[in-house]
């Protein structure tokens, strides 16, 4: 490359290797990271200048602003360029039309690439426009490449999220390395500066090191800013103050705002400019770097911060169309109310309708500092508004206190409509937070308050939503003779108010009731009906509760070839769109399918980063701590008893069969393995009575089945699903069978342990060691003694030890089935496994050998022994 970066050859040369791979037909993501002055940009300015005359190139960056553009950086990334995504954002477009769009801005040449800088900052509505884009790069001939700090991200980062969603992608990672002492005495040769004492000073930071080459020679800095105004201090009086008026505004200054704030001093920055603090690019005027913009903003008193903020301020609202979001950036650094209380609630709806969830919130906070700025109708719609964000951050504490305040707001006005539909937002915030008596109070009074107020004759809009909203209820709580009349009334009222959406969910909740009514077929196709529906019609939101409510009954009746086709789909869809509330409820019934399939140790690296990955679940608590816990028990830890405990409280309060069941039997299954049998008679008396109703034979089943293993009664009952019945009648053998057939190891184990011989024992202990469930094989190692062999097993047998590389049992056959080079669907296959398992094990395999490709993972492998070298 011209002007040759240094160490940084191979770096450069996969970059040109994606590029000429995505000509080829090959699009991928590249991840380009690493701390701040380490050089991304540069890498890619480098490549931006190397790449043929062929390769059409967008560069785009976000913002670090209080709350970033909705789509920033595609806006800048496009703008001017007349093509489709230019298009669509000027009309104002959003969610699946920006995703329509910039897959066709991309597949106008071949190879496409686009380059999103900082994406650590980027906005919700950018990270779902990526997540669509990433999942169908490979097909487009198109490179992604996202630069971002990797030491900024928090385990809770949005980003990370994002970068979770890329297992299906073809990724190259690109890391960026400080320079090492060599390099660093290259550059320095010849300043006077002792090499060995710069590169320890500075790590070998590139930008950190030009920094302190470029001031007078000295000390070095200890600090990045130290070393940036050191080179400050050298330049005149009006630079100086230009550039402190610069450095309040972040990213990038464009020549109208410059001229508009500095006037005749714009020239006094020709100075920095030639001294490399400032460059001149076709966005406008950027300091070199943001460290060295931080570094000037950070050594600034605060009033005189506050000054330059409100000078900005005035700049932007002297423009024609100012852009709203950093102009309430400012306007909030610098207290200026009248601005905020102008501008902040239409730019937060206009996020909000993008799909910027927490710019949003953002901009109602700082609109809110300012209530009595509002009238009581403007307050109460930006409550109801702020309550709905917080909704979508899984904030549904703070959403239910705000929708309280919204509904509180309207209640003396005339105006039910509003009441109404608050009320209905009020009670799913409440059954989300898992109060589900709280909810239904509320779906009830907005259906007495609309049905008494609106006209038979019109479009009934608002009332059909609340009778969906309330059947729905009723449906999840299980009363569903009620449900069926309500959700009946709601459907037809939202075809008269056209709302298909709507009739999609009243189809889907219509499916949970006659679960519950004993017709699984007909419920299974309700709510597969509604999927179609909503997918259809782009109802995006209630086609994500349609694959969830579907994961739920297809788990609940035991089909876990449709839960995987399901879940797949599912997953998806929900993180494309953005609905990550839905996405945690399908993710947890993947892991449910990985317990249920003998794979363990998936099951919980899925299960734990949502149990620790969002601190507010709500209602989901119940549905991501029980599997969980039950892991947890089966491996003899102790926390498991109070997550389980905690977990069944919740579950009565809200009342939701799913909680109930899934909460109720792990915490059966615990009280076995602890030697409990009066905690596990407690549950079942709470829970037996809930599971006696058609539809939940099998979770009836499976709680009498561990009850019975606590040596209390327990007896098969008409309709009991095999091969449960075949258990509890005492048939260990064709029990054991059946579940083995059913791709259920635990529970064969289980079954084998009960036979009472030793063969059947030992094998029964060997699955369960396999399995890593140690509370079970203690039990039955006790047991192998009672039957009298004489050496007991007392850890780990041959084959389960520790793989060297920290592998399971399964994810070794994969990984030798990879060596053989099998596909994904070859090796589910061979293993009769769902091809979606052997994806994440494949991810689980390449992060625990630190490989980037499957390829690079069989090298590793047979280099460190772990495979034999093909022939």
């Amino acid at each position: 490359m011209g002007g040759r970066m240094l160490e940084r050859d191979w770096e450069s040369r996969e970059l040109l290797g994606a590029s000429e791979a995505a000509a080829r037909g090959w699009g991928a993501v590249v991840l380009v990271s690493g701390e701040a002055g380490i050089g991304k940009t540069s890498l890619v300015r480098a490549f931006r200048d190397t790449v043929g005359r062929g390769v059409r190139v967008l560069v785009g960056a976000c913002d670090d602003l209080m709350a970033p553009r909705a789509l920033g950086a595609l806006r800048d990334a496009v703008a001017g360029t007349g093509g489709p995504l230019d298009a669509a954002l000027a009309e104002g477009a959003s969610g699946e039309a920006v995703f329509a769009a910039l897959t066709a801005e991309l597949s106008r040449t071949r190879p496409a690439v686009l380059v999103v800088e900082d994406v650590h900052w980027a906005d919700d509505a950018t990270l779902d426009a990526l997540t669509y884009l990433a999942g169908r790069i490979e097909d487009m001939g198109a490179v992604l490449v996202l630069t971002f700090r990797d030491d900024e991200l928090a385990a809770r980062h949005p980003l990370q999220r994002f970068l979770g969603t890329l297992i299906r992608t073809p990724v190259r990672r690109i890391p960026l390395r400080p320079l090492s002492p060599a390099a660093v005495a290259h550059l320095a040769a010849g300043s006077g500066r002792d090499p060995v004492a710069l590169h320890a000073a500075t790590g070998g930071n590139p930008f950190y090191v030009t920094e302190v080459l470029a001031a007078t020679p000295g000390a070095v800095p200890e600090t990045v800013a130290d070393a940036v105004l050191a080179r400050v201090r050298d330049l005149g009086d009006d630079c100086r103050t230009a550039l402190e008026q610069l450095s309040v505004v972040p990213t990038h200054v464009g020549l109208r705002l410059a001229e508009d704030l500095l006037g005749d001093r714009l020239d006094a920055l020709a100075e920095a400019e030639e001294r490399g603090v400032v460059e001149v690019r076709d966005e406008g005027l950027a300091f070199r770097h943001d460290l060295a913009r931080r570094a000037i903003e950070g050594s600034l008193p605060a009033l005189r911060r506050r000054t330059l903020d409100r000078s900005v301020v005035r700049a932007l609202l002297a423009q024609r169309q100012p852009d709203r979001d950093r102009l309430l950036h400012h306007a909030v650094r610098a207290d200026d109310a009248d601005t905020v209380v102008a501008h902040a609630p239409a730019a937060a709806r206009d996020a909000a309708r993008a799909g910027s969830h927490r710019q949003a919130l953002a901009h109602f906070e700082a609109a809110l500092r300012h209530p009595d700025r509002f009238t009581a109708a403007e307050r109460a719609g930006l409550m109801d508004d702020y309550a709905w964000e917080l909704y979508n951050a899984h904030r549904f504490a703070s959403a239910v206190r705000a929708g309280q305040e919204a509904v509180r707001l309207y209640e003396p006005m005339n105006d039910p409509t509003a009441l109404g539909e608050a009320l209905v937002r009020l009670s799913r915030h409440h059954y989300m937070l898992g109060e589900t008596d709280a909810a239904n109070d509320a779906a009830d009074r907005a259906v007495r308050v609309l049905a008494a107020h609106e006209c038979p004759l019109g479009r009934p809009q608002a009332l059909s939503s609340a009778l969906t909203h309330q059947g729905g209820l009723l449906a999840l709580a299980g009363h569903s003779e009620r449900a069926e009349l309500v959700l009946g009334q709601a459907r037809h009222l939202a075809a008269r108010a056209e709302r298909r959406d709507l009739v999609s969910l009243c189809l889907n909740y219509l499916g949970i009731a006659q679960a519950d009514l004993g017709e699984p077929d007909l419920a299974l196709g309700r709510i597969r009906d509604s999927l179609a529906t909503a997918l259809r019609d782009g109802s995006h939101e209630s086609a994500a509760r349609a694959y969830t409510n579907l994961a739920e009954l297809l788990y609940r009746f035991g089909d876990l070839a449709g839960l995987d086709h399901c879940v797949a789909e599912g997953l998806s869809f929900t993180r494309e769109c953005g609905f990550w509330s839905h996405a945690f409820n399908l993710e947890v019934h993947r892991c449910l399918s990985l317990m249920r399939r003998g794979d363990p140790t998936c099951a919980e690296q899925g299960l734990r980063a949502l149990v620790e990955g969002v601190d507010d679940p709500g209602m989901l608590y119940v549905y991501s701590v029980p599997p969980y816990a039950r892991l947890l028990a089966r491996r003899g830890e102790p926390a498991a008893e109070g997550l389980l405990t905690e977990a069944w409280q919740r579950a009565l309060r809200q009342c939701s069969l799913p909680g109930l069941a899934y909460a109720g039997i792990a915490c059966v299954e615990w009280a076995w393995l602890a030697g409990r049998p009066e905690s596990a008679a407690a549950v079942r008396d709470e829970l037996l009575p809930t599971l006696c109703r058609p539809g939940r034979e099998a979770f009836r089943a499976e709680l009498l089945w561990y009850t019975a293993r606590s040596g209390l009664p327990a007896e098969p009952f008409e309709g009991c699903p095999e091969p449960y019945a075949t258990a509890l009648r005492g048939n260990w053998r064709t029990a054991a069978e059946g579940f083995a057939v059913a791709g259920a190891p635990y529970e064969q184990a289980l079954e084998l342990a009960e036979s009472g011989e030793p063969d059947a024992t030992l094998t029964a202990f060997r699955i369960l060691d396999r399995l890593g469930a140690t509370a079970a094989v203690n039990l039955v190692r006790a047991r192998l003694r009672t039957l009298g062999l004489r050496r007991v097993p007392r850890g780990p047998v041959p084959a389960t030890r520790t793989h060297p590389a920290g592998l399971t049992a399964r994810q070794s056959d994969v990984l030798k089935l990879l060596g053989e080079g099998r596909s994904n669907a070859q090796i589910a296959q061979a293993l009769v496994l769902s091809v979606r398992t052997v994806e994440h094990h494949v991810a689980a395999i390449l992060g625990k050998l630190g490989a980037a490709s499957r390829h690079e993972a069989t090298e590793t492998a047979r280099t460190a022994g772990l495979l034999t070298r093909r022939a």
